[in-house]
């Protein structure tokens, strides 16, 4: 039996599952075609679901956005049984003072140099799509499913398991 899916174009359902998220892994487009992902610290959502990401205007993926604007990103709470994919488009951004806006004392760890390191570029990524599995994290709940699975040969679906897609 096939998977039901809930559609929605509430990008908010997205932002609400990864604000509290700060990696992603990010994945771009090398100019061989290989896929490419590297996890990146990802700066708090916007309400209308744009993603900042601080980079090295010198770096592997600033070149690889400049071919394919294309990127997907990942995000993860195991513990949670929370999953989230998002494919977007990514733009680079050299605007000094959006640098400034965004920037956080945290960010120095990677940029000695603050904010005014002239090698900062910002990653903008518009969601174009996103999916996300949340499902309940309780053991008990998670033992109860498979007793149930094992004894009726049916896929247990818990109350509160919620799979969907976003398309904004």
């Amino acid at each position: 039996m096939a998977e039901q899916v809930a559609v929605s174009h509430d990008v908010t359902k997205l932002v609400e599952r990864i604000k509290d998220i700060k990696i992603a892994m990010m994945t771009t487009v090398e100019p061989s075609g290989e896929l490419h992902s590297r996890p990146m610290y990802t700066h708090e959502p916007e309400e209308d679901g744009t993603l900042w990401f601080f980079t090295e205007k010198d770096s592997a993926k600033i070149d690889e956005v400049k071919q394919e604007r294309h990127v997907n990103l990942g995000y993860s709470k195991p513990d949670q049984n929370l999953y989230v994919s998002i494919s977007g488009t990514a733009t680079i951004v050299n605007d000094r003072q959006k640098i400034k806006d965004l920037w956080s004392e945290g960010l120095r760890a990677w940029f000695p140099k603050g904010s005014d390191d002239p090698n900062i570029s910002l990653l903008r990524v518009d969601i174009n799509r996103g999916e996300y599995w949340d499902q309940p994290s309780n053991v008990l709940v998670r033992a109860f499913g498979y007793v149930k699975a094992v004894t009726t040969g049916e896929r247990y679906q818990p109350t509160g398991d919620e799979h969907a897609k976003v398309n904004p």
